[in-house]
């Protein structure tokens, strides 16, 4: 084996460079650095699709019933299969199913005071209940809040869709979901393709 000392390679001028053939191993020694000033393709990836979407006001919920949570303000979106404006979910584009990290929270009040109201933060997929996050309060108070979160590791498939419902049974009173902008937000939607 030859050893070339060299400080730089380029090829002849309009074409590629390539470095070894198919089914050879090009070896990176152990303490070498390498650094990446241009664009790369062809290694590594991205954390997509990825999208992350909030409730920019407050919504009503059904007394004893499922409530679809609206999240419609988009803050990402970048394969642009959220929908924000009718069906509220996330649809895994053609040719990108895997695994993803799917998050979800909210935050639930009162205006009024019930003494006990049972919530239920649920994670719908096509349609069917997939994952759910219980809330019990008691001795309630007007205008209080209570906040859950749910985060998991899903398999999905191309076209799986994900949809996101509250349900509230409470002993009187209608308690809302609460929405606004900023960082005091705790309503919000999101989830990416995890790189495995």
């Amino acid at each position: 084996m030859a050893t070339l000392f060299v400080d730089k390679v380029d090829p002849q001028s309009g074409t590629s460079l390539e470095i070894g053939s198919s089914g050879d191993t090009i070896t990176i020694p152990s303490g070498c650095t390498i650094t990446n000033n241009g664009t790369q393709t062809g290694f590594g990836g991205t954390m997509t699709p990825a999208f992350y979407a909030e409730l920019s006001a407050n919504q009503a919920t059904t007394d004893g019933g499922n409530s679809k949570i609206q999240f419609n303000t988009e803050i990402l979106d970048s394969d642009n299969a959220y929908d924000n404006s009718s069906n509220y979910r996330f649809t895994v584009p053609s040719g990108e199913g895997g695994k993803y990290f799917i998050f979800t929270g909210l935050s639930v009040y009162g205006t009024v005071a019930f003494s006990v109201y049972d919530a239920y933060l649920k994670v719908y997929k096509n349609g069917s209940q997939f994952m759910t996050e219980q809330h019990y309060e008691h001795d309630s108070t007007p205008n209080g809040s209570a906040s859950f979160h749910i985060g998991r590791i899903m398999n999905l498939s191309a076209g799986d869709y994900l949809e996101v419902y509250l349900y509230v049974d409470t002993n009187g009173g209608n308690p809302s979901v609460q929405g606004g902008t900023g960082s005091s937000n705790n309503t919000y939607f999101g989830g990416y393709k995890i790189i495995t």
